[in-house]
């Protein structure tokens, strides 16, 4: 079975124009504020570090 890239990026690109999944929505007001704040990073600034995986994955997926 051959990936056929083409055709699979084509349908779902056209489906990203059309529903638009990814678009930010401002002034909803009606919604609570929420910042979903992983690791503060050094103060200093120096050795910033930039977290784990398990983290980070579990964030992207709440917000």
């Amino acid at each position: 079975m051959k990936y056929d890239f083409t055709a699979i990026e084509k349908k779902w690109q056209a489906r990203w124009l059309e529903e638009k999944p990814f678009t930010a929505v401002n002034g909803d007001t009606s919604r609570e504020k929420f910042f979903g704040l992983i690791e503060f990073p050094y103060p200093s600034g120096q050795g910033l570090h930039v977290g784990h995986a398990r983290p980070f994955t579990a964030m992207d997926i709440i917000c």
